[in-house]
Order: C-alpha cells, then sequence, then structure tokens
C-alpha cells in the first residue's frame, strides 16, 4: 500500500498521483483518461478502454460431456463476453454439449463455428441485468417447486412431480445469472454501478441466491421421491408433512421479506422472526417421524428423506435471515 498527499493546482483543483509501476503494468501513457466511480467513502480508477468486452480462449481438447459444459459454465460465470472454445479437431458430440451449455445459460449465442473453433458471445447488455428480479424470479420459482413436491407426495401426483424436476433447470439459469453478475460487480467498479446496488448488496444476494438454489435442488429430489412411491401415503402422516411443509417455506418467506425491503427496522424485525421459528422446525420433524414408524420399511425410508429436506430448506432460511440482517446492519465508515 502507498500514501500519496493531494495537492491542490491552480487553487481549486486537487490532485493525486498514481503509482509508476500500476501505470506501466497497464499501460498507462501521458495523455490517457481515466475513469473515476464513487463506491462510499473510496474512489475507484480505472483506464478508459478496460471496460471493452472480455475475451478468453480455452483449449477444449480431451474434453467431454461435464466436463465440457462445467468448462463453459465457468467462463460464463467468470465474466467474459466472448467465449472462444479451440480444438485441433471440435467433434459432433463436443458440438451438442456446447450447444446445450450454451442453451442453458442466459444471453449466450454460438456466432462462429469452423472445424476447430467456436466462439460464443454474451449479447445480454449489462445494463438490462437486474441481481434483485433474478432472486425474487429464484424465489417464486424454488418456493412453488416446494409446494408442488409436497404436493406431489401427499397426492400421488406423478405429472405434477415431473414438472417440478423440469423447473429446476430455470433455478439453475437464473442461479448463473446471479453468479455472473456477483463477480462481475467484484472485478469492475463499472459493471457494480450499471446493476444500481452496491458490491455489498451484490454479495447478500448472491449468498442468498444460493441457499433458493439449494432449496430448488431439495424440492426436486423430494419429486424424485413422489415419483418413485407406488401407493398413498396415510391422511395423518400427510398431514404432519404439510405442518412441516408450512412452517419450513414461511420461514424461507419471511427471511427474502427482510432481504428485500429497504426498511432496516423491518428487516431487522423480519429477519429475527424468521430466525426464531427454527427451532419449532425440530418439534415438527419428531413429529412426522414418529408417524413413519407405522409405515413399511421402504416408505419410510423415501418419507423421511422428504422431512430431511424440508427440514434443511427451513435452514436455508435460516441462512437468509442472517444474511438479511447483515445487510440491514450499519455500514462502518458511512
Amino acid at each position: 500500500m502507498e500514501r500519496r498527499k493531494v495537492q491542490v493546482t491552480g487553487g481549486s483543483t486537487f490532485t493525486v498521483s498514481i503509482p509508476k509501476d500500476w501505470a506501466r503494468e497497464n499501460d498507462i501513457e501521458a495523455g490517457d483518461e481515466m475513469v473515476f466511480h464513487e463506491d462510499g467513502r473510496s474512489l475507484l480508477v480505472q483506464p478508459v478502454g478496460s471496460e471493452d468486452p472480455v475475451r478468453g480462449t480455452f483449449d477444449i481438447s480431451g474434453l467431454d460431456g461435464d466436463h465440457l459444459m462445467r468448462t463453459v459454465m465457468t467462463m460464463y460465470v467468470s465474466g467474459f463476453d466472448v467465449l472462444e472454445l479451440e480444438s485441433d479437431r471440435i467433434t459432433a458430440d463436443q458440438r451438442r454439449v456446447i450447444r446445450n451449455a450454451t442453451q442453458s445459460l442466459v444471453g449466450l449465442e454460438v456466432l462462429e463455428e469452423t472445424g476447430d473453433r467456436v466462439v460464443i458471445q454474451d449479447l445480454l447488455d449489462s445494463s438490462e441485468l437486474s441481481i434483485h428480479n433474478a432472486v425474487r424470479r429464484m424465489r417464486l420459482i424454488s418456493t412453488s417447486m416446494l409446494d408442488d413436491a409436497v404436493t406431489a407426495i401427499v397426492e400421488n401426483d406423478d405429472d405434477l412431480a415431473r414438472d417440478v424436476t423440469e423447473r429446476d433447470d430455470d433455478v439453475d439459469r437464473l442461479w448463473f445469472v446471479v453468479s455472473r453478475i456477483f463477480r462481475g460487480a467484484l472485478r469492475s467498479p463499472e459493471a457494480a454501478t450499471e446493476i444500481g446496488v452496491s458490491r455489498e448488496v451484490c454479495f447478500d444476494y448472491h449468498s442468498s441466491a444460493r441457499q433458493l438454489e439449494r432449496i430448488a435442488d431439495h424440492a426436486t429430489k423430494m419429486a424424485n421421491v413422489a415419483l418413485d412411491m407406488d401407493e398413498d401415503i396415510p391422511e395423518e402422516v400427510a398431514d404432519a408433512l404439510d405442518e412441516l411443509h408450512e412452517e419450513a417455506i414461511g420461514i424461507v418467506d419471511v427471511a427474502m421479506d427482510a432481504l428485500v425491503t429497504d426498511d432496516t427496522g423491518e428487516a431487522t424485525d423480519l429477519a429475527n422472526e424468521a430466525r426464531e421459528r427454527i427451532p419449532h422446525i425440530d418439534d415438527l420433524t419428531r413429529a412426522v417421524d414418529e408417524h413413519l414408524r407405522d409405515l413399511d420399511p421402504r416408505n419410510a425410508q423415501q418419507l423421511s428423506l422428504v422431512v430431511d429436506s424440508l427440514s434443511r430448506c427451513a435452514d436455508y432460511g435460516g441462512n437468509i435471515a442472517e444474511t438479511a440482517l447483515q445487510k440491514a446492519a450499519p455500514t462502518p465508515g458511512v
């Protein structure tokens, strides 16, 4: 860290020199323009032109299947605007995986394909991205998935269970968008300005989106249990599951309300309410377990997975509540 004194020139202009080593590393020369971004009590400086599209090249020789899919997704989340995938020869299977990965991510489109190269570009304007809207949409989908997964189990509805598993892709797509926005805000002060929220709030949304993504995963797990069950469950078990589900989803909803409100007092009250409701989940879990003892071992084991998933979803709601409390807390130095 270097300290430099502020100088006053011309009686009214404040100036401070930039470190020579940093200027050389970034090819800064006399006459170049710099961009300044206000960030609370900090002032971030960036060379003009550093906001140009970020290109990334990756050799995909020998990569296929999930490994190749994960490579494309990782480059997307990392913030590359143009993805160049190269190999001595790109196989038909590799092209199929690349197309599937592109279709599963928001804003990507294949621009160029040759025998040894595929170029993908993010065509979504960063100024159009809203991390708030993405998280709000994740909340709606993941909680509706949880509702429908429980209904599918209680009513033995295979069609509804299959619909739940299909919606998991929508949540994953939004999760990747949130992750991309978050990493972009960390890397570029200009990106943080464009999305309209501070980097601290961006972190809070990203952290909570991760919990919502996990809730969707557990809803999918529960839907698969519904598909695997071949008989109706007793009414008393269904009622106990419904009660556990209502309390778990209630914790998530209250915690999310705490996260998105701009009223810090209300946020604190809601977050504390969500956290205080979590111990009751243990009581409801034990009540369901008592009913499961009367079932045959196979059904009891399957439904115990559902109970575990609902309990974990309540815990994820508690994690969101903790994040909401941190978001509502006073910011040091402001």
